[in-house]
């Protein structure tokens, strides 16, 4: 009997993962968010180039979702790193820190998009080593409070927090919709 419900079991995984497809991964910027609060002197255009340029904080990278017409323009606000407790209940374990990452999401598609953002983001350090989110906040601002609705056009702004090793050096932030089960992953570059 039990061997039964074990291979039943096995074959459910097997199918799943095989309805998953293959992941790609998307590091080239839609579009870079002006940053208001810096002023940079006016230089000569660079000459064009053959190498695509890689997302990094403040870039918008356009992402699918796993249903028709499910598209989201995912920018990678800022980081704060480190993110202090937004109280006194909630704080890192010994030897951890959090990390408070702001993602913008519009909705560019055609359906309206029910996500639940903190689900759908990794954090990777500089020895491959990956973290996903936690449930608690930080003073950097508002998360997404669980879940998010957009109507097409809508837009929303929320810090998604990880808890990490105090002594990992953050290399990339990675989102995709449908908490991460998409096949289109968005990856920006942490300098």
């Amino acid at each position: 009997m039990y061997r039964l419900v074990y291979l039943v079991v096995a074959m459910l995984i097997a199918a799943v993962v095989a309805a998953c497809g293959d992941k790609e991964v998307a590091t080239t910027p839609e579009t870079r968010t002006a940053d208001t609060t810096t002023t940079v002197p006016q230089q000569p255009s660079p000459a064009p180039s053959d190498t695509p340029s890689v997302a990094s904080v403040g870039d918008t990278i356009n992402l699918t979702g796993t249903e028709e017409g499910e598209r989201v323009a995912v920018t990678v606000v800022k980081v704060v790193d480190p993110a202090q407790p937004e109280n006194e209940f909630s704080s890192p374990d010994s030897g951890m820190r959090f990390v408070a990452v702001q993602f913008r999401l519009k909705n560019i598609g055609t359906q309206v998009l029910d996500e639940a953002p903190d689900n759908g983001a990794k954090l990777r350090d500089r020895q491959g080593q990956q973290f996903n989110s936690t449930v608690d906040d930080t003073a950097a601002g508002p998360g997404f409070g669980g879940s998010l609705t957009l109507t097409p056009g809508d837009t929303g702004l929320g810090f998604v927090t990880f808890e990490v090793p105090t002594g990992s050096e953050i290399a990339r932030i990675q989102f995709a919709l449908a908490s991460g089960f998409a096949r289109s992953i968005g990856q920006w570059t942490v300098t």
